[in-house]
């Protein structure tokens, strides 16, 4: 039997909270079911199990994720979007690093829980929306797409790790990180071979 309150959405802010605490590697059934002070038996009635609960909070990130970046980006084109959605970006990942670390962790999700989950859906749209001002066409554009996840994720997760050890403070090599990628942005290479 259930016990009265608890649900799969809680049980999934449980293990949200503990992953930014103890980092995800870290969240097991039993480390959830004590913080809702219930039986590690009685999450199983909410999920399915660790795969199940991570891809659970993969998918809840997302979602917070991209309503920040949406938030940060309404209503800005060009550089000022670039910069709004990289600086929500950033944030989330400061803000919520064991999450952040769900969303870039292949996990087996449930395909019907998936499908009702807009986050991962509105990234991507958000994403290409923002780089709309950049004038670029296929497969140039999927390719920025890949630059800009890449450049974001590598700088989060490298200044995660303690990667910048140099005196010049991180924040100010982000900035002129953005200043570059705007750069690259509107003087996009023509492909070998392509007349245009």
């Amino acid at each position: 039997m259930a016990r009265a309150g608890l649900t799969a959405d809680r049980v999934t802010a449980a293990g949200a909270e503990l992953a930014d605490e103890v980092g995800l590697e870290h969240v097991t059934m039993s480390a959830v079911a004590r913080r809702l002070s219930v039986k590690d038996a009685s999450l199983y009635v909410h999920v399915r199990g660790l795969e199940d609960l991570r891809g659970r909070i993969a998918l809840l990130a997302a979602d917070e994720k991209t309503i920040r970046i949406a938030e940060a980006t309404a209503g800005r084109a060009g550089k000022d979007a670039l910069v709004a959605f990289a600086d929500a970006w950033r944030s989330y990942a400061h803000d919520h690093p064991g999450r952040y670390t769900a969303t870039q962790v292949p996990a087996r999700i449930d395909p019907e829980l998936a499908a009702r989950a807009p986050g991962p859906r509105r990234a991507i749209e958000l994403t290409y929306s923002m780089l709309r001002a950049y004038a670029l066409a296929e497969p140039d554009l999927t390719d920025a797409v890949r630059l800009v996840r890449s450049t974001l994720h590598g700088f989060v997760s490298l200044e995660a790790a303690g990667g910048f050890a140099h005196a010049r403070p991180a924040a100010d090599s982000w900035a002129r990180c953005l200043d570059a990628l705007h750069a690259l942005l509107e003087r996009w290479p023509a492909r070998e071979g392509d007349p245009s």
